[in-house]
């Protein structure tokens, strides 16, 4: 039942494909491969990618800063990531918990429904405009009525909040603040105060490339192009936020 709603109304349940990630042996990504979808996680490193880099591009423009205010930057990226990654996790329960709840909702709804002709209708209306484009008519109706017989069949109901939110909640977590520690490494390692923020910010590009790469690998793009286009707009976007104070 949880497998149906993830695929065909929008909840962000994880699929199969990351069992098939397992098997081939990735065993160091295998909890973000369980509870999250490769586009999300990448997405999610993006997003942490571009708060540090605001905050060190931003260093950039000021004069005369030393290594003092550099580590009370890098406190302040680190903590900005920590907390953006705690928000960002309770903002994906959140979500979980509304699409359940609308899932459970249409379920029930088609459960309680007068007729097979109003269960359908109710299946109908709430796929038609995902797979309206997709197949011939007689084919898609032939699936909502195979999917309205599950529905009335099963009475399966689950928490308002579930184990695996919270698993998926903690690799969000994981992904946002984990992106702020290779930036941090570059003040660690150089004494130089400057020669450390430029280093720090090539890291942050370079890695913004890397995450276009293989967000195209996913989806089977080019991942030289998407990389590039990745990193380009990544620096652009962080030059918009520090043109308006961000």
């Amino acid at each position: 039942m949880a497998d149906l709603r993830g695929r065909f109304w929008g909840t962000r349940r994880k699929s199969g494909c990351n069992a098939l990630s397992r098997q081939h042996g990735r065993r160091h990504i295998a909890y973000l491969n369980r509870y999250l979808e490769p586009a999300e996680s990448l997405a999610e490193i993006l997003f942490g990618l571009i708060m540090v880099l605001t905050c060190t591009l931003g260093a950039s423009l000021i004069a005369g800063f030393d290594r003092e205010t550099l580590r009370g930057l890098l406190i302040a990226a680190l903590g900005c990531n920590v907390a953006w990654g705690v928000i960002d996790a309770a903002l994906y329960v959140m979500g979980s918990i509304f699409v359940r709840t609308r899932n459970e909702r249409i379920m029930q709804a088609i459960r309680s429904a007068e007729g097979d002709a109003a269960g359908l209708a109710i299946v109908r209306q709430a796929l038609e405009p995902r797979f309206g484009a997709f197949g011939v008519d007689e084919d898609r109706e032939q699936f909502y009525r195979s999917l309205r017989g599950f529905i009335v069949r099963s009475d399966t109901r689950r928490g308002l909040v579930t184990a695996d939110d919270l698993r998926s909640a903690l690799a969000v977590f994981i992904l946002v603040a984990a992106t702020a520690l290779p930036p941090a490494l570059p003040f660690l390692l150089i004494a130089d105060p400057v020669v450390a923020l430029r280093v720090s910010n090539v890291v942050l590009v370079a890695l913004l490339f890397v995450v276009g790469f293989y967000w195209a690998r996913t989806i089977g793009g080019s991942g030289w192009r998407t990389g590039l286009v990745m990193m380009l707009s990544g620096v652009l976007l962080v030059g918009i936020a520090i043109v308006f104070g961000g």
